[in-house]
């Protein structure tokens, strides 16, 4: 029975997310094992309504500020060589990585 792992990425960057999955997707073909993904998850979007003028008199105009959280998925078949080649992966600050083996 081979064991599975599912690695979830976050990131508020999408290229920089693009790019560990691409790493991550080179690194499994090399091996000759098993990939799924990646699979975009819903991106979340974290809205700021802030009003422009400090003090607040005036005409009520408002900055709608975003930040955007990009999510993927990827399983893949949980083999040694290919684990400890994943966790000795340079991440970016931005990219949050956990990994799940079922």
């Amino acid at each position: 029975m081979v064991k599975k792992a599912r690695i979830k990425l976050t990131s508020t960057d999408y290229r920089k997310l693009e790019e560990i999955c691409s790493e991550l997707k080179a690194i499994a073909e090399k091996a000759g094992v098993k990939i799924s993904g990646p699979v975009p998850l819903p991106t979340k979007k974290l809205r700021v309504p802030v009003l422009r003028t400090p003090c607040g008199e005036g005409t009520k105009t408002w900055e709608k500020w975003e930040m955007r959280i990009h999510r993927r998925l990827i399983d893949i078949d949980a083999d040694d060589r290919v684990m400890r080649r994943i966790m000795r992966m340079k991440v970016p600050d931005e990219v949050y990585i956990t990994i799940q083996l079922m």
